[in-house]
């Protein structure tokens, strides 16, 4: 049974019409006296509640059902109804416990989209769980691409078993090179969006000016430069998932143009007016804190609670060094099939010198330390000392400028320098960054600009 609280009668009539004819069984209450009745005596699969019930506009009457019917129900999902002006509280109901929020006018697709979403995962958690089994996990899932079997990993791929057949939004939190992308494609490729495209963008490229024609797509002469009509990628991704990396690099006036968007999909393409919709997925991820963003205004809190439905955190290689033999035989068996060697050979030494590293690169760190030992050594079979002639290389490296940009423009003495710096730091571009005095978002403009591409 799906409880509908609303003080409205036409929005009890319309909801419980929308819900039967999704093959729901709704039923609709008045207030929070009558919604307290049933809780306390049953359970509700899911209940759809208004913020007010009188007069007032203020929401806390919907505030105290919410903190109420927890009290009685606390596996009860909630998702409340509310209109843009108060998306405020909103979010204060999500921290009260509310699964998610809906704006009104309500979009009917988005509704029902939430509901069984959450109907979903409610069923989910309540089936006993069983722990994955490796094998198993890329024989039936796929997840053959994402290497180790430590507990820490083990327990991020069954959360992706469990989410990934759900249309619930993800974010993905971890260090920089520790493979957020990987899980990214992981879920999308065990979702019931698996036939749809998987499109990626990287907001910490993209600047304020290039968001809304990028995201969004432009028309034939919508502004300077645009000399043929440009389709979005929020359109390119319909029917599929979008993968929002480096979410938190996104500017404030970006995100609340975002904000839209996520809240009801639909959009305007630069130079229409005409709205469009979208069925999308939304998989976002950041090496950021974003609970320590919002605290300090640079992230929006309502952005936040509508990208994190569901957290994923991925451990940092330091964290799961027992998978580090495992990711070494398979970057180095990767470069021997792609140049047709023979595989290389690791003593015990060399693998135990491996694990003692901090890795603040993480697996791309790892894999570019075993890539150039391999190349650099020319050995069949490495030891201890060949790793830690090419680490040490690696950690005093600095960046210097060459004496070869005398002659050149600023922006090629730019570009070279960038150069020297990703090859001196492993890619890490968080390093990067902070070696040339300048942000990561800034960073990302300047791959941009000078079509430098980096390996996830």
């Amino acid at each position: 049974m799906i409880l509908i609280v609303d003080d409205d009668a036409s929005v009890r009539t319309s909801l419980t019409f929308l819900l039967k004819r999704a093959g729901l069984e709704p039923e609709a209450v008045a207030g929070p006296k009558e919604a307290l009745d049933i809780v306390r005596k049953t359970a509700p699969r899911l209940i759809l509640m208004d913020m007010n019930f009188t007069l007032t506009t203020t929401g806390e009457e919907g505030i105290q059902l919410l903190r109420q019917v927890k009290i009685f129900q606390p596996d009860v999902p909630v998702i409340l109804m509310t209109a843009w002006g108060s998306i405020a509280l909103a979010v204060k109901g999500m921290q009260a416990g509310a699964f998610d929020f809906i704006t009104k006018p309500w979009n009917n697709l988005m509704l029902l989209k939430s509901i069984h979403t959450a109907l979903d995962l409610t069923e989910q958690r309540r089936e006993e769980e069983h722990p994955l089994n490796r094998r198993e996990a890329d024989r039936k899932l796929g997840f053959d691409k994402i290497i180790g079997q430590s507990a820490p990993l083990m327990e991020v791929l069954s959360t992706v078993s469990r989410i990934a057949p759900t249309n619930a939004s993800v974010l993905i939190t971890g260090e920089s090179g520790t493979g957020k992308e990987l899980i990214a494609e992981a879920i999308h490729a065990n979702s019931q969006r698996t036939k749809g495209p998987f499109v990626k963008v990287n907001l910490g490229g993209l600047s304020q000016s290039l968001f809304e024609s990028e995201m969004f797509g432009h028309k034939k002469g919508a502004f300077t430069d645009a000399y043929i009509d440009r389709t979005g990628r929020f359109e390119l991704a319909n029917k599929g998932t979008i993968f929002l990396d480096e979410i938190g690099e996104l500017e404030l006036s970006c995100q609340v143009k975002l904000l839209r968007v996520l809240q009801d999909q639909t959009f305007e393409v630069l130079g229409d007016s005409r709205p469009r919709k979208v069925d999308i997925r939304v998989v976002s991820a950041t090496n950021r804190n974003l609970q320590e963003m919002v605290a300090q205004r640079t992230f929006r809190e309502d952005l936040f609670y509508r990208i994190n439905l569901i957290t994923i955190h991925l451990p940092a290689l330091r964290e799961r060094k027992e998978d580090i033999p495992l990711l070494v035989r398979y970057f180095a068996n990767l470069q021997a099939e792609v140049n047709g060697w023979t595989p290389v050979q690791f003593s015990s030494e060399a693998l135990t010198f491996l694990q003692k590293l901090p890795y603040p690169g993480n697996i791309r760190e790892l894999k570019n330390l075993v890539e150039r030992t391999i190349l650099v050594s020319g050995k069949e079979r490495l030891e201890a000392a060949d790793f830690e002639q090419q680490y040490e290389h690696t950690a005093r490296g600095t960046v210097e400028i060459p004496a070869v940009l005398s002659g050149l423009t600023l922006e090629e003495s730019e570009k070279q320098l960038i150069l020297q710096a990703l090859k001196t730091y492993d890619g890490n571009l968080s390093r990067v960054a902070s070696s040339l005095g300048v942000s990561r978002a800034a960073l990302y403009r300047r791959l941009e600009k000078y079509n430098i591409s980096i390996d996830k």
